[in-house]
């Protein structure tokens, strides 16, 4: 299996149409046919269905391709990381974190730590939530999460960070975006998006107010569907306040509860590069003051 293998597969279950398919590729047309009969005697079995006509996906090739437009843009990917790293860099470090607003003074951190050390390289995965999976398989350096993310986690070495609350998300023109700190009774009347993937805590308030039988309420797929409700002025939404991005486009005021998030940066216990290290530190000094 080879790369230009994989792109004369995927070009041609993109057309289904082998002259255009090569024409595409800017290849000949027996050229891509001979690719994809080489691909599929390797992988054993069909991907396509031939004919007069053109080409058709068998349910195998189907699934197949889709699962190889994802090892495609991984593999462009580490080339392009390989590309970098080895015309500059002589060390590199990884930090996976659910999104950018999480660690708002990751680029100053970046800055302080080229000047010390030059030849490191800093590559940020944004994970989206609970999806630790890559760094527990050491494939990420460092891991910015939720503490609950990590509890019983077995040989990593984990440091507070910083604490959140929840903010109440609303439309920058809303009289709520004008208060200081939103209370339960504020929202009575009001329509609240829940759930969108929730973090227990959240979960607990918007439970709590949900008992109280004077919100509306509806259920959100994700964060992205909320920002848009909220933007188009249908419900307010409860949010942790790390993902408050401070473009100005919403209102994120606080909401007095209790419940706080407790956002903790990990390292495997075993990794003790200086660099690394100096990072860490950096990064909590950032977030310290």
């Amino acid at each position: 299996m080879n790369t230009k293998q994989i792109n004369a597969v995927l070009e041609l279950a993109q057309t289904l149409n082998f002259n255009k398919a090569a024409e595409n590729l800017c290849v000949s047309q027996p050229t891509l046919s001979y690719e994809i009969k080489s691909f599929e005697d390797e992988i054993g079995f069909r991907i396509f269905h031939r004919s007069g006509k053109g080409a058709t996906l068998t349910p195998a090739g189907s699934q197949f391709c889709a699962a190889l437009r994802s090892i495609r843009e991984e593999l462009k990917n580490a080339v392009e990381q390989g590309q970098n790293f080895s015309a500059e860099y002589s060390d590199a470090l990884t930090i996976g974190l659910p999104v950018r607003s999480m660690l708002r003074f990751l680029p100053q951190a970046i800055v302080k730590l080229k000047k010390k050390f030059p030849a490191v390289s800093v590559t940020p995965h944004f994970t989206g939530f609970y999806a630790p999976d890559a760094f527990l398989n050491n494939r990420q350096d460092i891991l910015i999460a939720m503490d609950f993310e990590l509890r019983h986690v077995p040989d990593i070495t984990v440091y507070p960070l910083y604490e959140c609350g929840i903010s109440l998300i609303t439309q920058k023109d809303d009289p709520l975006a004008k208060k200081k700190a939103i209370t339960a009774e504020d929202l009575y009347g009001r329509t609240l998006l829940v759930g969108g993937g929730s973090p227990p805590a959240l979960r607990k308030v918007q439970q709590r107010l949900i008992k109280t039988g004077k919100i509306r309420y509806f259920n959100s797929a994700d964060h992205d569907t909320t920002l848009t409700h909220v933007a188009a002025g249908s419900a307010v939404c409860l949010a942790p306040a790390f993902l408050n991005d401070h473009t100005g486009e919403f209102g994120w005021t606080p909401f007095a509860c209790p419940e706080k998030f407790d956002i903790v940066l990990c390292r495997h216990a075993s990794d003790r590069r200086e660099s690394l290290l100096y990072f860490i530190k950096t990064l909590q000094e950032h977030h310290n003051t």
